[in-house]
């Protein structure tokens, strides 16, 4: 079996990508350069002490450094592009590494030891300036045109073979942590206990995450983006909902998985939904309707809770009742690549035209129409919310609810199975499955 190629030698048909993608946004919008800035440090308020710095995933699309502030591109069509680079002269921190060879010679590369050094190596005139505000430099102030970021954003969507890659690695230390999580919940430790052998596992530390993960046991799986982590063992480890990411050079993972500890009617409910997921997953294709697939979720997971025993109703009738959105009121997936929750998910063209979601559905993410080079995620998930329970209760067909099943079934919290699938010209590509598949 031949070995996949490396990031390396994926690098320079990306940045060409890359560079094509601002080509065409600078001659559509009218302006001659494109600056990109990285960021700066935010102090916390009345402290010196910084938050975790990330670089502004425009920056991030260029080369991959993610944790070196003040740092800049600027490109001008037809020429080589400039990267300023600042690597202080610092003996309290540990100085950015001086970039590498395999990436840092495709541009023309400027060390600087002041990140305010920077604004004499950068060209001026018509400039879109791509950053936070507190980013600027004297003269250069991000401006953020719109239409540029629209035609950048449309075209972030679709993701280079070398972005895949990153993926692909990114949901590799993932799925190492999940088992590792899987491994814990076995050994009845809390969701703090958990969530350390997830990080040791997946060889990231809080600050590396790409997002804050959700580690939630028993009834906290019920609670979308449940934000603590206990430090004491519950009496029982009724079950265990872990969504939980990670990065590779910026580029993020997103996978959910949920554990149970044997109970039957949990058990089939997980499986349930883990079979909807391989469904939805394998609909991932060029010219399919994301919002389609949402609704198709929707009365998939209505058969689920049909065959369950937990609404006697027809899918059909449930999703014209709203019942289906009482247990999965989020929406089935969005965009994933230099962020978890990827930019261009509700725009329609490459000119910042929108496409919102249904208005029953208002927390889809994701209303485009897939095409090859996509990446999204597939998440259905069944919950027991005790705010829309209620509403159920009070509602018109509470008597078509087993409400002694729905009683057994909530200090589980809920259920929801999560990967991310890259759309191609064929069948599409589980990342998150593979990834685990190779363990």
């Amino acid at each position: 079996m031949s070995q996949a190629p490396s990031p390396a030698a994926l690098y320079p048909e990306h940045l060409a990508t890359v560079i094509a993608d601002a080509d065409a946004a600078l001659a559509d919008s009218g302006f001659d350069h494109l600056l990109v800035a990285a960021g700066v440090e935010k102090i916390a308020f009345l402290d010196d002490n910084p938050y975790p710095f990330r670089a502004n995933p425009h920056f991030r699309r260029w080369l991959p450094v993610d944790a070196s502030p003040g740092c800049w591109v600027a490109h001008t069509p037809g020429r080589r592009p400039l990267l300023v680079f600042v690597q202080p002269d610092d003996f309290w921190h540990l100085p950015p590494s001086t970039p590498e060879d395999w990436w840092a010679g495709h541009f023309d590369l400027r060390i600087v030891r002041n990140a305010a050094d920077a604004a004499q190596h950068l060209p001026r005139g018509r400039c879109a300036v791509i950053g936070e505000d507190d980013a600027g430099l004297r003269d250069i102030v991000p401006n953020n045109p719109g239409d540029v970021l629209a035609r950048l954003h449309w075209r972030r969507a679709v993701k280079t073979p070398y972005e895949v890659a990153r993926m692909r690695e990114a949901n590799a230390r993932a799925a190492r942590g999940h088992l590792a999580a899987r491994e814990a919940f076995g050994q009845k430790l809390p969701e703090l206990g958990i969530h350390h052998a997830y990080l040791a596992a997946s060889a990231h530390t809080d600050d590396d995450l790409p997002y804050h993960s959700i580690v939630g046991l028993n009834a906290h799986g019920a609670v979308l983006h449940y934000q603590h982590r206990a430090t004491a063992r519950p009496p029982r480890h009724r079950s265990l909902l872990i969504d939980a990411g990670a990065q590779s050079a910026g580029y993020c993972a997103d996978i959910t998985r949920t554990l149970d500890d044997g109970d039957a009617d949990f058990r089939a409910l997980v499986d349930a939904v883990d079979g909807v997921e391989r469904e939805l997953a394998a609909r991932v294709r060029p010219g399919q309707d994301y919002v389609a697939l949402h609704l198709d979720a929707h009365h998939r997971l209505g058969g689920v809770l049909q065959a369950s025993g937990i609404v006697a109703m027809d899918a059909a009738d449930q999703v014209d009742a709203g019942i289906t959105r009482a247990f999965f009121p989020h929406g089935l997936g969005h965009f994933i690549g230099l962020q978890v929750h990827d930019v261009g998910g509700h725009q329609s063209g490459p000119g910042g035209e929108r496409r919102p979601p249904p208005p029953e559905h208002p927390f889809l993410r994701l209303t485009r129409t897939l095409e090859p080079g996509h990446a999204v995620t597939i998440e259905p998930g069944i919950y027991f919310i005790d705010s829309f329970l209620a509403d159920l209760r009070a509602g018109p067909h509470a008597d078509r609810i087993d409400w002694s099943l729905v009683e057994h079934l909530k200090p589980f919290g809920g259920v929801r199975i999560e990967d991310d699938v890259v759309c191609t010209d064929d069948a599409p590509e589980n990342l998150s499955r593979d990834a685990f598949a190779a363990l």
